[in-house]
């Protein structure tokens, strides 16, 4: 293991308009949240009561979908299965019972997967948006390695984290605007997305976050696994550059205390004008009522959302909230 000063060090490369030599950043207001408001955070709060587990009625996928037709699995939190064009894809990829470094402490899912593991159809790609425990799962990552050798397709950074642990592994890393074929017709540009990584005190911001662009010739993808508002940059900027987005995947949770959780996630209101400055014909709301990260209640984040939609004219159709297991055949644009 490399160190930078005292903090470890997944990345070595040259600086860039987000890269400052050694921790990425956003374009934007900084980050002035630290250790001390998280301490603040943890020994004043009062979280809500969550259920102890939720009844899921789970999807079982067809091996492959061809052509335009566009299907979309919710399995929980931002995992979902993306099936279009023969590919098989899974964002953010979470099987494991807790969002936390250990098997024993730390967030545990109220919601089983809404796919079973094993019956998962074969997976061609995974994407990986950040280091985060309820984004970057070691365990399913290897689990997924072990039965179908899919691409593994992280940001700068992450390939590392994931090699310490599985060096057999391969795993592809990515900047910013990069851009990949996964097949003759769809490719993968990484995005910016306003939010910061860490998976310890010691590593915050050494490994970079993205969001994901699949470009297909029946519309495109973009899939958030998690960000702030940052003021909207971001997704004004996708609006203009990504067009016609099919769908969008847009996090809706977590969201309180908003001194505490403001820069990194985004409330229903905020992911309502990120559907609208986006320019998204079909929106699909994640990152909400799987584990328990915030303050915010179990159902909360759906109530804001309906009450947001409504504020700003949004249509349920346009920006929907499922619960895992559920299947959504988006149109084409």
């Amino acid at each position: 293991m490399t160190m930078t000063g005292c903090a470890k060090s997944y990345y070595h490369g040259p600086e860039s308009d987000h890269f400052d030599g050694e921790q990425f950043f956003n374009a934007g207001p900084p980050r002035d949240i630290g250790i001390r408001d998280l301490l603040r955070w943890r020994f004043t709060r009062d979280p809500p009561e969550w259920p102890e587990s939720v009844e899921v009625t789970p999807d079982r996928p067809p091996q492959r979908i061809d052509g335009e037709q566009l299907r979309v699995s919710f399995v929980g939190h931002t995992t979902l299965l993306i099936q279009t064009r023969g590919l098989n894809i899974l964002t953010d990829p979470v099987w494991s019972e807790r969002a936390s470094p250990f098997s024993w402490i730390g967030p545990r899912r109220v919601t089983p997967p809404g796919v079973a593991f094993d019956d998962l159809p074969p997976i061609d790609i995974v994407l990986v948006s950040h280091n985060h425990y309820d984004h970057l799962d070691l365990a399913t990552l290897n689990r997924l390695w072990k039965r179908d050798r899919p691409r593994v397709i992280v940001p700068l950074g992450n390939d590392t984290i994931i090699h310490r642990e599985h060096p057999d592994l391969r795993v592809e890393a990515y900047d910013w605007e990069d851009e990949v074929a996964l097949s003759d017709d769809v490719h993968l540009r990484l995005a910016p997305m306003f939010h910061w990584s860490a998976r310890s005190l010691l590593d915050r911001n050494r490994a970079l976050w993205a969001a994901f662009l699949l470009k297909t010739p029946d519309g495109n993808i973009y899939f958030v696994g998690d960000s702030g508002w940052g003021e909207g940059r971001y997704f004004e900027d996708a609006g203009e550059r990504f067009g016609p987005i099919r769908l969008a995947v847009l996090p809706i949770g977590d969201y309180k205390p908003r001194w505490f959780m403001s820069y990194g996630h985004m409330n229903p209101d905020e992911a309502v004008r990120a559907h609208r400055n986006i320019g998204a014909h079909h929106s699909l709301a994640s990152h909400f009522d799987t584990f328990p990260l915030a303050d915010t209640a179990y159902g909360e984040p759906p109530e804001d959302l309906a009450r947001a939609r409504e504020a700003h004219g949004v249509s349920e159709e346009a920006l929907r909230a499922l619960p895992p297991g559920s299947v959504w055949w988006v149109p084409p644009v």
